[in-house]
Formats: structure tokens, C-alpha cells, sequence
């Protein structure tokens, strides 16, 4: 299948539908400061990882790290994602001390490079997320697994009081593409995270963006049920991040590889913003910013000028 034939099976029903929605302007709290959500935001990926599943994202000298914080900021970056634990299907596990020594590393030099910039922490564990937020001045928690891996997560993000991304994943990065299944993966990634918003809720954590965890214990089928219908996520009333950047379910389709999936990745950075997706995590932060900024241009001209029938 063809980038093309992605395109046809999908652009054109969300031209002609309800699906086609502006970006419901949420705000979360940054720094101090509201970061206005209804135009969306893209975050840049940086991981410091040695196997990370796309190669050329893998950044781990000062110089490496330095220069790819300069291109997420020069190409139109809101957000830097720094991760040091590899989350691809069957990476080895990390241990909490030599992920904490990767992300200090890594933010010492961000706040050199761009001591204004907004970070965020992709980890699953506490402890480190506190470290990060508490001694290195990072701003967002991304933790891919919902607070199902470490739970102490809740109450440490309750306390900090920081915006949250919480991620549905089925099993852990080891387990989770061995057997997913779902009666209808839709609804239930929805009742998963609406739990968990209302345990969240319960302790006081009021800025929470969702990640219906695209690749995350989910078969291509899975994810392409998830991307058809996104739009739905919108009734938990919650911002909306979506993170598929070269994953499996767009070069498997395609039959290529994560270094030739940037086409495949622009469409589906299209569908999901089509649906208003809030956020875009992404490698290709110059080509997530244009999709951005050709959408909310397509979207604000159907909406001022709409079609007389």
C-alpha cells in the first residue's frame, strides 16, 4: 500500500464529515503559564537511548544532544520529549539509576542550549519523574504507562502538580505486542483512560493530556480502528496527544522502514489533526509543524467559508 492510497482511504471522508473538527481550545499550565492548546503544539523527540527503534533518533554525546534541542527549537518545536528507556516492543529493561544518569545528562544540556525551553520527561517511574521536575526543572510528565507501572505515579504527579500525559498501554514494553486483545479496542482504551482520569481527578490533578498509546499493545489493525475514529476520545473532555512518528503501523503497512516512513507519518500527522489532535510527538518536527499549519488553514477556511448546497 501506497502513501497515496492512505490518503484516499481516509481524507476523503473526513473532508465531507463531522469528523473534520477545529482543535477544542484547551489550556494547560506550563511553567507558571498557560499554554494555549487550540492551535496545536508539536513535541520534538529526543531520546538518549542506545536502541531506540528509530536509529537516527538516538542522541548521546553533549554535541548530539545539543544539536538536536537547537533543531527542535529552529524547526518550530514547542515541546522537547526527553526519554532514556527505549519503550519498543521487547527493549531490555533499563535500571531507574542509569535512566536517571541518561535524563540529567541530557537536561543539564538543554538548559544550556535553551534554558527557556518547555521539557517534558518521558519515564514511567516516580521517583525519576520527581527528580527531573524537582532538581532539573522539567515542566510535563509523559508516562507511557498510565500509572500502571509505578504506583506511586498518581500521588507524586498529584503533589508535583504538573501537567500529565497518561498513555493506555496493554502489558509492559516487554510483554505488549506478544498478544493484544480487545472486544473493540476503541471503547475500551476509552473506559481504560476515563478510570484513570477519575482516579487522577480524585487527587487534585486537574492538567491532563491523553495518549490513546498508538503501537502500544496493538495490532496495525488495532491502531488504524484507534486512528479512524479518534474523534471519539474528544468525549472524555481532555486534551488530546497522539505519537505515532515512523512507528511500526505506518512502515509495516507500507512495507518499508522507519527511515523511509516520514510520508506515511505526515498523513497520518494529517488524519489525527483532521480529528483535533492537541499534540503531535514527533522526530520530524519541520514536517509536523507544516501538516500543523495546513490544516488549521484548511479547517479555518471550511469553517468561514463553508460550501452553500
Amino acid at each position: 500500500m501506497s502513501v497515496l492510497q492512505i490518503m484516499s482511504n481516509f481524507v476523503g471522508v473526513f473532508m465531507t464529515s463531522k469528523r473534520m473538527n477545529p482543535t477544542i481550545p484547551y489550556s494547560i499550565r506550563v511553567g507558571g503559564k498557560l499554554m494555549d492548546l487550540g492551535t496545536p503544539k508539536v513535541m520534538g523527540i529526543l531520546n538518549v537511548t542506545p536502541d531506540s527503534f528509530y536509529a537516527e533518533s538516538r542522541k548521546q554525546s553533549d554535541a548530539e544532544i545539543g544539536r538536536r534541542v537547537e533543531e527542535i527549537i529552529a524547526e518550530g518545536g514547542d515541546i522537547i520529549d526527553v526519554g532514556a528507556y527505549s519503550s519498543r516492543s521487547g527493549a531490555a529493561d533499563v535500571p531507574a539509576q542509569e535512566e536517571m544518569e541518561r535524563l540529567s545528562h541530557a537536561l543539564r544540556i538543554i538548559h544550556e542550549v535553551a534554558p527557556g525551553a518547555v521539557v517534558s520527561i518521558d519515564t514511567f517511574r516516580a521517583s525519576v519523574a520527581r527528580r527531573c521536575v524537582e532538581d532539573y526543572g522539567a515542566h510535563i510528565i509523559n508516562d507511557i504507562s498510565g500509572g500502571e507501572m509505578d504506583g506511586d505515579m498518581f500521588p507524586t504527579v498529584a503533589s508535583l502538580q504538573v501537567p500529565y500525559i497518561l498513555m493506555h498501554m496493554q502489558g509492559t514494553p516487554q510483554t505488549m505486542q506478544s498478544h493484544p486483545d480487545y472486544q473493540d479496542v476503541v471503547i475500551e482504551v476509552m473506559r481504560s483512560l476515563g478510570e484513570r482520569v477519575s482516579l487522577l481527578h480524585e487527587m487534585g490533578v486537574c492538567d491532563i493530556i491523553l495518549d490513546p498509546g498508538f503501537g502500544f499493545g496493538k495490532t496495525l489493525q488495532h491502531n488504524y480502528q484507534l486512528l479512524s475514529q479518534l474523534s471519539l476520545l474528544h468525549e472524555l473532555h481532555l486534551p488530546l496527544l497522539v505519537g505515532v512518528s515512523r512507528k511500526s503501523m505506518i512502515y509495516n503497512l507500507l512495507g518499508c522502514t522507519p527511515q523511509e516512513a516520514l510520508g506515511g507519518t505526515t498523513v497520518v500527522h494529517t488524519i489525527a489533526l483532521l480529528q483535533g489532535a492537541h499534540i503531535l510527538r514527533v522526530h520530524d518536527v519541520k514536517a509536523a509543524v507544516e501538516a500543523v499549519r495546513i490544516v488549521q488553514q484548511t479547517v479555518h477556511s471550511n469553517r468561514t467559508n463553508p460550501t452553500t448546497r
